[in-house]
């Protein structure tokens, strides 16, 4: 009844609707809350704000350009992050955002929850 209210947020960033809605039925059927999809870096933004998720799934190529605005927000706010993304560079993002995670895109279910999970619980 309550696991609604403790179970971990996850901001969803994703402008591929089919991926997006795949990847929060997973989130979901393992018992995450999931904030999204978010298609834009506006929309992510504007969600942020308005309540501070436990951990992020960031597609890097957005409808209305690179997701890094809402990267550095995240950072600022200390929110772990998993990079999803099939166009990026692995090691840039490591370079960049060292406590990320980075799950190239075609990514096993399994392997994004087991991102999530490993960043939530900081390693």
């Amino acid at each position: 009844m309550n696991a609604a209210a403790t179970s971990p947020v996850v901001l969803l960033v994703e402008d591929e609707m089919i991926i997006a809605f795949d990847i929060a039925d997973q989130l979901e059927a393992a018992g995450y809350k999931v904030n999204g999809p978010h298609p834009s870096n506006t929309k992510a933004l504007g969600a942020i704000e308005a309540a501070r998720p436990d951990v992020a799934i960031l597609d890097v190529q957005l409808s209305d350009g690179d997701v890094y605005p809402v990267a550095a927000r995240l950072r600022e706010m200390d929110v772990p992050i998993v990079f999803h993304s099939g166009h990026a560079d692995p090691d840039q993002l490591m370079a960049e955002y060292p406590n990320a995670v980075v799950c190239t895109k075609p990514c096993s279910a399994g392997r994004l929850e087991s991102a999530v999970r490993s960043v939530i619980q900081g390693g």
